[in-house]
This record gives C-alpha cells, sequence and structure tokens, in this order.
C-alpha cells in the first residue's frame, strides 16, 4: 500500500431522467435462450394479457424503453423509522431524512446500480439516466435487444373492452440469478397502463359545457364549510407538487384568481422525462387546472410546482423518484390513477418504494381514490364485474381521499355531507394493512381504502375555470387537492409553532380519528356505493370523513395525535446518520479533511463511500464523529462497524492507534498489531448511556513513518 496523499473526495454526479418514446408493431424473433441461471421477477406481465387477443409480433428492431427498478436496503430498519418519525412521543419524531441520508441509509447502493448498467450495456441496450436517488435505471434498445436482457417475448394485442391496441411481454421478465437480490422489477415492456384522471361533470350539465360565469362551490363556501378559514394560515411559506399526465394554461389559473381576489406565487412546470404539455395541452388539461385552482382556493400563498411525465409505468416511476429526490415540495396532490387488477404489481411497488422515502422525507401525499365506487376497473379492461380499488390510493405510504357530497349554509358554513354514490373505496388485493390502519369500522388483514374525504359529488361541484371558459368539476379529483391545501396550511401553522411537518399523514390522522373528543371529523354516516356504506367511524366510502380544519390542527399540533410510545419509553430503531458515507458528503458526521472518500486504494466495505482515517505514513492524526441521543429505557443499545485495519508496520509494537470514545469514556482501542486482509466487523455496547447524548468519535493517529490506515464503513447504532 502507497501512502495516500491528502484530497477531497470527487462528488457523486447526479443525473436528470429522460426516456425514448415507445412503439408498436408485428413482428419479432423469439430471444434467444441464456446459459447462465436466471429468476423470474413476478408481477411483472400486465394483467390486460390475458384478457386481450395477440395480433403478432413486435418486430425485432421496434425501440423499447424500460425502466429497472432496484431494491431498497434494509427494509426492516426502514419499517422502524417510519412508524417512529411520525410517533410523537419517540425520540425520532418529526426528524426526518435528507434525500441524500435516505439514499446512503436505504437506496440502492452505486455498486448496485453499476452491477444493473453493467448488464444492460451487456445486453445491447443503451443505459439512459439513473434516478438521483439509485432507485431506477432507464434503458433502451430493440425489442431483439430488449427480449434477449430480460428473457421475455414481446407482442402486439387488442384490449378488447378498450378496443385499444398495446405491446407487451407474454410471459414474466427473468434476470441472471446474481441481480436478483438487486432488482425489484422491470416497467417499460408493455404500454399499456395509461393512468386516469378522477374527474366528474354533473350529469345535467351538457356535455363540454362551459359558461361565461362561475357556479359551483367557490373558496369561500368550501374554505367557510371545511373551517379552512379559521386556521390563521394561508399555506406561506409551503410548496405543493402536483402529480400530472398533462398541462395547464397560466391564463385560466390567472382568470380564477381573478374571479376570487386570490394571490400567490406563480404556477411553475417541472418536468420529467422531457415531457411538456402546456404549449398544447391534451384531454387532461381540466384535471390540471382543477387541481391547481383547488389548492389555490385552500393554501393561496403555497408554492405549486406541475410535475409534468409521460403517460405510462415508466414516466409515473420515474415522476414519483423525481419529485422526492429533488425534495422541493412537503405536499404531493394526485388525481390520476389505475384499478389494482389492471396495473403491473411490480411497477406499483417501484412507485410505493419512492413512497417510502417521501414518507422518509416528511412529505405528504394525498391521492384521489376513484371515481367508480367499489368497481374502480368499470372503466378499464377487468370491467364492473370486480370489486377493486385504485392505486396510488391504495399505496399504505399515502393518503387516500375518498368522495362525498356536500351541503353549504347561505353564510358559507357546514351543513350536512352524506357518501358520494360513486366514489372510490374497498379492499386492496396488493397491499397489507398497514399497522396505523386500526379503529372502530376497520377490519380484516388487507389495506382499506380510502382514509379521509372531502367534496366530490359533481351535483355539488366546484366552480373552474378551464379551456377558457367555466365548468362545474366534482370527482374525488377535486377532493384530493382539497386535502393537499389543508396540509400546506398545516405545515405553516407547524413550522411557526416549531413543530415538524405533517409528513406521512396517514398515522397521525388515524391516531387523531380514534382519540374520544377531538371533533376534527365531520363523521359522515349517510350514503354508500356499490358494496360498502358510511356509518359512524371508519367506512370504505369516506375513510373517517372530511376534515374540520381548525380543530384537526389544535389536534395535531397539540400532541393528541400521537400513539403513546411502548411502556419501557423506546421505539426499536437505528440512530447513526450517513453510516455508509453513500451521500458522498460528511454530514451529519464532524471530520478532518479527506476521512470521506471513494477512491479505489481502499475498498468500501458496500457501496463506494467509507471514512479511511490515516494512511499518510508521516505522523497525523484524522476524527470522525457524531453526536446521537440515545433514548432512555432502552433494553440495549448496539453500536456495530465494518473496520479495515491495513498498515507497512511490523512486528508486535502498536505504532499507530485508533480510539474510540462515547463523550470523554474510551470505549475501545485497535492499531496495526490488529491489520485484516479484509473487514472485521465490530461489536460495542452502549446501553450503559441509555438517556443521554454522546458524541461517538474515532480518533486515528499515525507515527512518523509507516503508513497504517483505518477504514470504517457501514456504522449503525441501533437500540430497543
Amino acid at each position: 500500500m502507497r501512502p495516500r496523499t491528502l484530497a477531497l473526495a470527487a462528488a457523486i454526479a447526479v443525473l436528470p431522467l429522460t426516456a425514448v418514446s415507445l412503439g408498436v408493431s408485428t413482428a419479432q424473433a423469439a430471444p434467444t435462450p441464456h446459459a447462465t441461471p436466471r429468476v423470474a421477477l413476478p408481477n411483472t406481465v400486465n394483467p390486460a394479457v390475458a384478457h386481450s387477443e395477440k395480433k403478432g409480433d413486435v418486430p425485432a428492431e421496434q425501440q423499447i424503453s424500460v425502466a429497472v427498478s432496484l431494491k431498497l436496503r434494509n427494509a426492516d430498519a426502514l419499517d422502524r423509522f417510519l412508524a417512529a418519525v411520525t410517533t410523537p412521543g419517540s425520540p425520532q419524531f418529526g426528524k426526518y431524512l435528507t434525500p441524500e441520508q435516505f439514499t446512503a441509509q436505504f437506496g440502492p447502493t452505486q455498486q448496485d446500480v453499476d452491477q444493473v448498467k453493467a448488464y444492460l450495456t451487456a445486453q445491447g441496450l443503451t443505459v439512459g439516466d439513473v434516478s438521483a436517488n439509485r432507485q431506477v435505471v432507464n434503458a433502451h434498445g430493440t425489442a431483439a435487444q430488449v427480449s434477449q436482457a430480460f428473457g421475455t417475448h414481446e407482442s402486439s394485442y387488442l384490449d378488447p373492452q378498450l378496443q385499444r391496441a398495446f405491446f407487451a411481454n407474454d410471459g414474466a421478465a427473468s434476470i441472471p440469478a446474481d441481480l436478483a437480490s438487486v432488482v425489484q422489477g422491470v416497467s417499460g415492456l408493455d404500454n399499456h397502463a395509461v393512468r386516469k384522471n378522477r374527474i366528474a361533470k354533473p350529469g345535467s350539465l351538457t356535455p363540454n359545457a362551459a359558461s361565461a360565469t362561475p357556479s359551483g362551490l367557490s373558496p369561500a363556501q368550501y374554505q367557510g364549510a371545511y373551517n379552512l378559514n379559521k386556521t390563521g394560515a394561508d399555506g406561506t411559506g409551503t410548496t405543493v407538487a402536483l402529480w400530472e399526465f398533462d398541462g395547464y394554461k397560466s391564463s385560466n389559473l390567472t382568470t380564477y384568481d381573478a374571479q376570487y381576489g386570490l394571490t400567490g406565487p406563480a404556477v411553475s412546470t417541472v418536468s420529467v422525462d422531457g415531457a411538456n404539455y402546456d404549449s398544447s395541452p391534451g384531454q387532461g388539461q381540466g384535471e390540471v387546472e382543477l387541481d391547481s385552482e383547488i389548492v389555490r382556493g385552500a393554501a393561496p400563498k403555497a408554492t405549486q410546482l406541475v410535475y409534468e411525465a409521460p403517460n405510462s409505468d415508466q414516466g409515473e416511476i420515474d415522476m414519483a423518484n423525481k419529485i422526492v429526490a429533488d425534495n422541493r415540495a412537503s405536499v404531493i396532490s394526485i388525481s390520476w390513477g389505475s384499478c389494482e387488477p389492471d396495473t403491473t404489481a411490480a411497477s406499483m411497488t417501484a412507485v410505493d418504494n419512492a413512497f417510502k422515502q417521501a414518507a422518509a422525507q416528511g412529505i405528504s401525499i394525498f391521492s384521489a381514490s376513484g371515481d367508480d365506487g367499489s368497481r374502480d376497473c368499470t372503466r378499464s379492461t377487468s370491467g364492473s364485474t370486480v370489486k377493486a380499488v385504485d392505486f396510488p390510493a391504495s399505496s399504505p405510504h399515502q393518503t387516500g381521499v375518498g368522495g362525498t357530497n356536500l351541503k353549504v349554509t347561505s353564510s358559507n358554513a357546514y351543513s350536512s355531507e352524506s357518501a358520494w354514490s360513486t366514489a372510490g373505496g374497498g379492499v386492496s388485493t396488493v397491499f397489507s394493512k398497514p399497522s396505523w390502519q386500526t379503529g372502530t369500522g376497520v377490519s380484516g388483514t388487507m389495506r382499506t381504502v380510502p382514509d379521509v374525504a372531502s367534496n366530490a359529488d359533481p351535483q355539488s361541484g366546484f366552480a373552474i375555470y378551464t379551456a377558457g371558459g367555466w365548468q362545474v368539476y366534482g370527482g374525488t379529483s377535486a377532493a384530493a387537492p382539497l386535502w393537499s391545501g389543508y396540509a400546506a396550511q398545516f405545515n405553516q401553522k407547524a413550522k411557526a409553532a416549531g413543530q415538524p411537518v405533517l409528513g406521512e399523514a396517514s398515522p397521525r390522522l388515524y391516531s387523531v380519528a380514534n382519540t374520544a373528543g377531538s371533533g376534527a371529523f365531520h363523521d359522515v354516516t349517510t350514503g354508500a356505493n356499490q358494496d360498502f356504506s358510511a356509518k359512524a367511524g371508519y367506512d370504505q366510502v369516506t375513510g373517517w370523513g372530511s376534515p374540520v380544519a381548525d380543530a384537526l390542527t389544535t389536534a395535531l399540533l397539540g400532541g393528541s395525535s400521537g400513539t403513546t410510545p411502548p411502556p419501557s419509553g423506546c421505539t426499536a430503531t437505528q440512530l447513526v446518520g450517513n453510516g455508509g458515507f453513500e451521500t458522498g458528503t460528511a454530514a451529519p458526521w464532524t471530520t478532518s479533511s479527506g476521512v470521506v472518500d471513494n477512491s479505489s486504494s481502499e475498498a468500501a466495505h458496500a457501496g463506494s463511500w467509507k471514512a479511511w482515517l490515516d494512511g499518510y505514513g508521516s505522523t497525523h492524526t484524522d476524527t470522525l464523529s457524531q453526536s446521537v441521543s440515545i433514548p432512555a429505557g432502552c433494553a440495549s443499545a448496539t453500536l456495530t462497524f465494518w473496520l479495515h485495519i491495513d498498515t507497512a508496520e511490523t512486528g508486535s509494537t502498536a505504532y499507530d492507534k485508533l480510539t474510540l470514545q462515547a463523550n470523554s469514556t474510551t470505549l475501545k482501542t485497535w492499531s496495526n498489531v490488529n491489520a485484516a486482509s479484509g473487514y472485521v466487523q465490530q461489536t460495542v455496547d452502549l446501553t450503559s448511556f441509555a438517556g443521554q447524548t454522546v458524541t461517538l468519535k474515532f480518533t486515528g493517529a499515525e507515527d512518523s513513518s509507516n503508513q497504517t490506515s483505518f477504514v470504517i464503513d457501514d456504522v449503525a447504532l441501533n437500540v430497543k
């Protein structure tokens, strides 16, 4: 080992997301068999294949673009963190992660990404962009190359229900066995899935009929009905991301604002995969403008970012990952979806993984539950005979929003509310019931939808200005942005009170709903969809009901929304930040110069980055430290890390030393005598420090000759 020179670690290049358009045709050769063992990727065949008529083969030269989703790491620790960060009273309550911290602790490693890229390149595919959080690798190539890479055969089909041509893989995709621990799934092997907006108009109105003057609910009416005008907030200082597959015209938004005297930051567009529909919006224009105008009415001063993506599995996955990696918004409003049985499960998992990152970063997500009642596939391939719910509203890491019919008094106060007859709701067939989904009316073992509700019936719809005229729009498309606007209000109030943002909303909303006397929801008890009825408590049409915004804010800020911590006062979790150093920066560690390093001279234990102390062959001292708070009442607190000692010293004399301290207490010392050819895991018991904030400090001291390198990686402090 040559002595190294002092140098700053190289920065990680962050690449934007792009995509290549997909196409369909009619002829393709079968893929060549693979000699290496392969593993099938489950849930990678679009369910529409089973109901559709095969028309032929996709030609071998047809270009296809795919998104390869990578698995998250440390899944159990992530689940524990997500539970702790939303639980008032937990030591980790509200201590959200940055995107870099999430990726370092739970995201795929750079080594994982490089392995996938190398395989795709070897198969002749052109690797495109990698999402900034390393969860998605985009690539494109011919149908023949894609078939070879994923062991598939691409065919063209006709969906008889929708009378729509599409292409798809006939069977499950597969990958070499050595990629099975890295790859979650692959999307883009079909172009059937299209997200539909959840917008609805009154049946008494002529379709697409616009008027010169507004009718329908105004901002003053729905603010008054839900007490949004009593919170003392208007969204100032907050940002809401709108999840869209179409565009808008700024002139329509400003007309709406002028009509109702609303002022706030100008709406801006963020392109995903090169999509930008604003110069010529399509049929979804009304959806985008509805979302923006409802958020403006509920939280006028909130900044709005309209993320626009291609309407495809890959577009949705890339949008989810871009929003969380950008980390510019604390709220996401989603009014587009697809029924679970007609959506590829691998794609849903990929999106849900991004939602887990959103939850870890303190981002609230509100999704429309659908407008076809408990038969969400009514306008899709599976049809109206199938009981189904809508995705993403069925994800357990966001809040599904159902629909009601709202009546308002002449003084703009709440009068009454009933369930909207086609409000989406029911039981997921994909996601298990999360631990927080409890309370009166909650039953079964699978996730149920929705969680909350607000006005959605087009007969009590909203006045919306779109495409040059006034319309009356309803649908759960209107309910999701209303709740998003409320979340923006809450985040403003929380910041002013020195409290954390709402974050993953459902665990906290369910806790409030299960607290007697909070008065935070209008409990909707009348009305039904096809299979479920509204009732006291929770139901699968309106969830816990609609917001009483001022009371809900008081409950959330006052601590009554919290789940009581375990009797021991200890929530099992991992406390060290950036333990794998994969952010490429030191924070939250404090280090001497050049310690956090990704050079090839010393390998990392995992990923590319590690902490390299000393190794100069001259008198030198390096330090690495981080302060952590170990909760009182924990039965154990265990520090683990991987240590590689590489030395040019010989003999049994300890010339160069590494010391670990907790505050002023020396816990353990290593030296050149402990050198080994590889990493050795170290374990140190810190249980005696429970109830204290301690600074863990590594100090490497090297004498004047013969280098010794102390290389540390994957540091963790687990308490339980």
